[in-house]
């Protein structure tokens, strides 16, 4: 209930920009720009030191002033429409991978459910969905197109990651995700890309790759919305 009345009050109460304050308008030509990177689109990032069983991620921008603002308020305060702009981010970074033909699956990193019913809402499923949506659009994914399967889900309880070091986060995250009973036969047979509003180590997203391995599927990459600005400053290429 509480992501309906969220929805209801965005729909009639004057609001400021998430990324920079301007009165009057959710999000501002400006931020929207800044969340594309000008026009740059997005690119490989490489988190350091790499976790093993890291597979290749793509972000669509650094988590930095506006992006960070932005991404915050639908995450923290419920700006639930900017999960428009935030998947078309994602979209683009889902792009970048160059994942193949055919079928295409977007498989969420999932949220403690504490966090979820503190929120009132997925941030990254709900972000997902709109990035599927846009890929239809773009016509990525042909045939059934691409499509969000929220299957994984937390086997057991992990700390909470800010402050812990990177190693530290890949003892917190290791065995700690799981595929839902029953949903390994979903992953079979198209690529799978793990999807996060952000990636910081990247020890998260290792693990979301084993759980996803563990039960048959086959991962094709990583797309998150933002990544720390050092990791787009490494040039791999």
């Amino acid at each position: 209930m509480q992501g309906v009345w969220r929805e209801l009050a965005g729909l009639v109460l004057p609001v400021d920009c998430a990324g920079c304050g301007r009165p009057r308008m959710e999000l501002c030509a400006e931020c929207r720009r800044a969340l594309s990177r000008g026009g740059r689109g997005a690119r490989r990032v490489w988190p350091e030191p790499r976790p093993e069983g890291l597979p290749r991620v793509w972000a669509g921008a650094p988590y930095a002033d506006e992006v960070r603002a932005v991404l915050l308020a639908h995450k923290e305060r419920g700006a639930l429409r900017l999960a428009g702009p935030l998947g078309a981010v994602l979209a683009g970074a889902v792009r970048g991978l160059r994942p193949g033909r055919g079928p295409l699956l977007l498989v969420p990193v999932p949220s403690a459910r504490r966090s979820v019913a503190g929120r009132g809402h997925d941030p990254v499923r709900r972000i997902a969905l709109a990035a599927a949506a846009e890929l239809r659009r773009a016509g990525v994914g042909e045939g059934a197109g691409a499509r969000v399967l929220a299957v994984l889900r937390q086997r057991r309880a992990v700390a909470d990651q800010a402050g812990l070091s990177a190693r530290q986060r890949l003892a917190n995250m290791a065995g700690a995700l799981g595929v839902r009973g029953g949903s390994g036969r979903l992953l079979v047979g198209a690529p799978v890309v793990l999807v996060d509003d952000l990636v910081t180590t990247g020890a998260t997203l290792a693990e979301a790759a084993r759980a996803v391995g563990a039960a048959g599927g086959r991962v094709a990459g990583a797309a998150v919305v933002a990544a720390a600005r050092g990791a787009f400053e490494i040039n791999r290429n």
